[in-house]
């Protein structure tokens, strides 16, 4: 069972590690909350539509794994707040945190041709929805004896790979998706320093290229097979490496 240890009236209490998985009610985010789950963590199913996290959730549940929905919207920083209120008031901390929300729009493409508008709704929810999700999420982190925050990347964010001719993404032009995955990039880079010496660690992580509403069901991996990454570097132990951009096939150049 995932545990920590706290220290109360001269014992060591062994609780349970609580995760907050955003974007949790489907896909790869659903698979590595019920992965977590069956880890013995108790999952916090972060999303915005109501219903649909109540299912995912109560799916986690009949299965006898411990799982609760939370509202939130990453577009919404009242939600954002309300949400780290409720974790303060239930759980009192946070373990692990997985930023795994986040969209495309069939109106992104190449900087020439790119809506702005869709460019504009992709960096508001991928990029900096996840940073409000963050900042509002550090003081419970601050709480756990080893915060773990997963960064849910893509290769399609790395500034190398984006200008290798050789590269069989080169020609994956989404001016919009591309760039809010660098910035998240950018994210795990200056919060692993930021928090260098404290007990939490940041990573991004690739999960493959799996078959999702995202990527229109054209991947080539499981929405379980795609959480397993994520979900190892959400539970990395005590000697746990920060700062880092991993895919299945090991790490990836920034």
């Amino acid at each position: 069972m995932a545990t920590t240890s706290n220290q109360k009236e001269g014992h060591i209490v062994e609780t349970k590690r609580i995760a907050l998985v955003t974007g949790a009610n489907k896909g790869i985010g659903f698979e590595i909350a019920r992965q977590l789950a069956e880890a013995g963590v108790t999952i916090l199913l972060g999303a915005r539509n109501f219903e649909r996290g109540k299912t995912a959730a109560a799916d986690l549940s009949s299965a006898g794994l411990s799982a609760e929905y939370i509202k939130l919207d990453l577009n919404d920083e009242s939600s954002i707040a309300a949400a780290a209120a409720e974790i303060a008031a239930k759980h009192e901390r946070l373990d692990i945190l997985v930023n795994n929300a986040g969209i495309v729009d069939a109106a992104d493409g190449p900087p020439s041709t790119a809506s702005t508008t869709a460019v504009r709704r992709i960096m508001e929810t991928n990029f900096i929805g996840t940073l409000a999700v963050t900042q509002a999420m550090l003081p419970l982190l601050r709480k756990s004896q080893a915060g773990r925050i997963v960064n849910l990347a893509t290769t399609l964010g790395s500034l190398t790979i984006n200008g290798d001719p050789s590269s069989p993404y080169y020609s994956s032009r989404l001016i919009g998706y591309n760039a809010s995955k660098a910035a998240l990039n950018m994210l795990t880079v200056q919060l692993a320093a930021e928090l260098k010496g404290t007990p939490i660690v940041v990573n991004s992580v690739c999960p493959g290229y799996v078959k999702t509403d995202l990527t229109g069901n054209s991947g080539f991996m499981t929405p379980e097979e795609g959480a397993r990454l994520p979900v190892e570097y959400a539970l990395l132990g005590q000697d746990a490496v920060s700062g880092c951009f991993v895919e299945p096939d090991g790490d990836t150049p920034w």
